[in-house]
């Protein structure tokens, strides 16, 4: 899995120009259009020709399985709905930045394909709001102590917002019926695939590391007894093998992951210039860490 993802970071990279540049100025152009022609002529009959729609789409009306994301201002109001769509384009413009034109075109085309298959597996209404909040997740992840302000005021951290909204996801899947439950776990399907164990640095370190010492003492209060009588005494021979085994040298390790050139030699290693010191990062964590002040 780890091979595979390398090669797809690396398929990424070298063609990181190539797709659909400035894709979420589009996206929010088309919504605001959309928006505005249903305003001007007082009607919906645009937003009824781009909805998804599963039995018309089964009739030949295919273009609606890519076309629903533009349908997405329905009922909102012009103000809001114009500060949404500036933040949405801002975040997506950030992470085509960070990533590649390619990568991000596959990261938005993914969430649409996985909720058109699940919408059309079991009836259910797709709409772009999940996936576009997958834009925000992704920003929050790889910059969590990034500052929004909330009411444009009160200034809260990016990693604080990310949290409640997978609150909200959680609770989705119990207070709702199936299939619509899943609908908002598939919207976000891309955003963990693409992102996989690294959604856990929306969680501060310090919790991390509580919990992960938390976890440690647990095991150790339960299998320390057995431990205590089943494991025989080393010998001097064992116990330096142990010691330099455990004691490997390394000229790089992860400040994030702790992996090391020497258990991951597959691995790339580089130094944080926005950081305030001398820490080292692997390439997963490299673009994706909390900076350290």
């Amino acid at each position: 899995m780890k091979r595979r993802n390398n090669g797809f970071e690396r398929f990424c990279f070298q063609n990181r120009n190539k797709g659909i540049p400035n894709l979420m100025l589009y996206i929010s152009l088309g919504c605001a259009l959309v928006y505005l022609f249903s305003l001007i002529s007082n009607n919906s009959i645009l937003y009824a020709v781009l909805c998804f729609d599963r039995a018309l789409i089964l009739r030949g009306q295919i273009w609606r399985l890519f076309t629903y994301p533009l349908t997405f201002g329905y009922g909102y109001n012009i103000l809001v709905l114009a500060i949404v769509l500036f933040c949405y384009y801002t975040l997506g413009r950030a992470m085509e930045n960070i990533w590649g034109t390619l990568k991000f075109n596959l990261f938005y085309l993914c969430g649409i394909v996985m909720m058109d298959v699940y919408c059309l597996i079991f009836n259910c209404y797709a709409s772009a709001s999940y996936l576009n909040l997958s834009l925000f997740l992704s920003y929050a992840t790889m910059y969590p102590d990034a500052r929004f302000l909330l009411l444009y005021i009160i200034p809260v951290k990016a990693w604080i917002f990310a949290l409640v909204d997978l609150a909200l996801v959680v609770y989705g899947l119990i207070a709702y019926p199936f299939p619509d439950n899943l609908f908002s776990v598939i919207s976000l399907a891309n955003y963990f695939l693409f992102f996989g164990k690294d959604v856990l640095n929306v969680i501060p370190m310090s919790w991390r590391i509580n919990a992960r010492r938390l976890v440690d003492r647990i095991r150790g209060k339960a299998t320390g007894s057995k431990k205590a009588k089943t494991i025989p005494f080393p010998s001097a021979g064992s116990y330096e093998a142990t010691t330099a085994k455990t004691q490997a040298p390394y000229t790089h390790r992860c400040t994030v992951c702790g992996r090391t050139d020497v258990s991951n030699p597959e691995l790339e290693f580089r130094y944080c210039s926005k950081c305030n010191g001398y820490y080292c990062y692997c390439q997963d964590h490299i673009n994706n860490h909390a900076h350290i002040q």
